[in-house]
């Protein structure tokens, strides 16, 4: 995650006015949607500029991908991303415009960097070239294996030098030291003096981060956005009748009440959890990040086990399934297509009340502060408030993802309330069994061999619930994202395999 730069200006400050007027708060919660907004802007030039050139070099091509865009599931994503881009473009205008281009502009050069100088015997404001931007400096150390003196000013030399460093002996500042920084606006030149009669070896290292660090999240919300569409296309191209069972159930399921109905009330209950009272003392805003989260993962899960008993089982009890397999459509594709046709609504209800859920956080930062009189905070706050849902967001889909891919298997065999009941049973134990292997009981042979039994059959949901780590601002490393995305694919891909054993078989007549 991004580090704050200690002891630099921040880009945005709240204007005298807006700790008065509730309205002006509004730019404090809408810019953190804003920055995103440009990741999301980025991602749709380059599908629009990829389009183009396939108009231009395939029209062929590009006529296909455009029915298949329109018949599918990617419309209204694209509504999402066309709402994000019109965000983008129409409050630019109050908007910290300039400082986000140069930190986006800047992002490839910062980071760790290291540079060595020889100075010579006797050298007297030796000039050594650097690059060093005082807003953006984090960590600065200097190694030398001789006196040297180093001064950003030259004509100091000996006499006043801004650093007298010694031979073995490491200088570094760092924000929690209590000195200066010394290094104001840019330095491009260190001047070194070396009063010993052999050469030094001088080494600087330093870190730097860009003046809005935020703008690190833009890039992987831009290949999030494109990553979902490319995949899209890439099953269409890859796998067509797999493509074509997923399209027509994703569109089905998005055209149910259900989807309507849960996507309505989640959006609702949302938003509603601005204003209601926890009286948690200062927590109100970790209280509705974890009961957001929960809301979107249940609803999830709801809608996924839901569409998997209507589409699969009785789509089998009333024979459709037998007039789409006498096509050119296999038992495989067939099972495979539904499970991928569920992922697609699962996950524009996630987009949409994911984007929910951020605005609220972001509202809801601003909105305690005033209801407690606590000192207007400033849009950086809302952002990392609002950021550190995301990765919740990601583990919640997971989890809906993997009960998805159970209950398609048991939809293969039985109908929608045994479908319910197991999966119930399941979201239960797969939440429970980190305690029951750890339980007092586990001492007992039994016990204990039952307890690694159901952690290799159940899905170990624990894995995807750490919704309270995520409310009280602990980061997720990306590391534990992608074990727990390889851990869903795994027991899916599982899943999807016990679903085509248990379909091979079934007299569909």
């Amino acid at each position: 995650m991004p580090v704050d730069i200690a002891g630099v200006n921040r880009v945005s400050e709240t204007p005298p006015n807006m700790m008065h007027l509730p309205l002006a708060n509004m730019q404090l919660w809408i810019t953190p949607i804003w920055i995103l907004s440009i990741g999301v802007t980025a991602a749709a030039l380059v599908l629009a500029i990829l389009y183009g050139l396939a108009v231009i070099a395939w029209p062929a091509g590009a006529r296909a991908a455009r029915q298949v865009a329109a018949d599918g599931i990617l419309t209204p994503i694209a509504y999402v991303i066309g709402a994000f881009v019109l965000l983008c473009v129409l409050a630019a205008p109050s908007m910290p415009v300039s400082e986000t281009w140069q930190s986006i502009q800047r992002l490839p050069t910062v980071g760790e960097h290291s540079v060595e100088f020889t100075i010579e015997p006797n050298a007297e404001d030796q000039e050594v070239a650097v690059d060093i931007r005082s807003d953006e400096l984090l960590k600065y150390t200097f190694t030398t294996d001789g006196d040297v003196r180093v001064s950003i000013e030259s004509g100091r030399g000996f006499i006043d030098p801004d650093f007298n460093i010694a031979g073995g002996e490491d200088f570094e500042w760092s924000p929690e030291k209590k000195y200066p920084r010394v290094f104001q606006e840019t330095v491009t030149s260190l001047y070194v003096s070396n009063p010993g009669e052999e050469p030094v070896t001088l080494t600087l290292n330093y870190w730097t981060d860009v003046e809005m660090p935020e703008v690190h999240h833009l890039p992987i919300v831009a290949a999030s956005v494109l990553g979902v569409v490319l995949f899209y296309f890439l099953i269409e191209w890859l796998l067509p009748g797999v493509s074509t069972v997923a399209i027509g159930t994703a569109k089905e399921a998005i055209s149910q009440p259900l989807f309507m109905v849960l996507s309505s009330a989640g959006a609702i209950a949302l938003v509603t959890y601005i204003v209601i009272p926890y009286n948690t003392f200062g927590e109100d805003v970790k209280i509705l990040i974890d009961s957001g989260l929960t809301t979107i993962m249940v609803l999830g899960i709801i809608f996924a086990v839901w569409t998997a008993s209507t589409s699969v089982s009785d789509e089998i009890e009333g024979k459709t399934a037998l007039t789409m397999l006498s096509k050119p459509v296999s038992r495989q594709q067939f099972v495979i297509g539904k499970f991928i046709g569920i992922l697609w609504p699962l996950l524009v209800m996630f987009v949409i009340l994911g984007t929910v859920l951020l605005v609220t956080i972001s509202i809801k930062v601003v909105y305690d502060a005033r209801e407690s009189s606590q000192p207007t905070p400033d849009w950086e706050l809302c952002y990392h408030t609002m950021i550190s849902a995301v990765p919740g967001l990601v583990l919640s889909y997971l989890q809906a993802a993997t009960l998805a891919s159970v209950s398609v298997a048991i939809s293969t065999r039985l109908s929608m309330l045994p479908n319910l009941i197991i999966v119930g049973a399941l979201y239960v134990i797969g939440n429970l069994l980190p305690q029951i292997v750890r339980s007092s009981a586990g001492d007992i042979p039994f016990v204990q061999f039952t307890g690694k039994l159901l952690s290799v059959l159940v899905p170990v949901l624990n894995h995807f619930n750490i919704q309270p780590a995520i409310a009280g601002g602990q980061p997720v490393p990306y590391e534990y994202l992608w074990w727990a995305t390889i851990y869903c694919v795994l027991y899916c891909a599982a899943a999807m395999l016990l679903a085509l054993l248990l379909f091979e078989d079934r007299d569909l007549a």
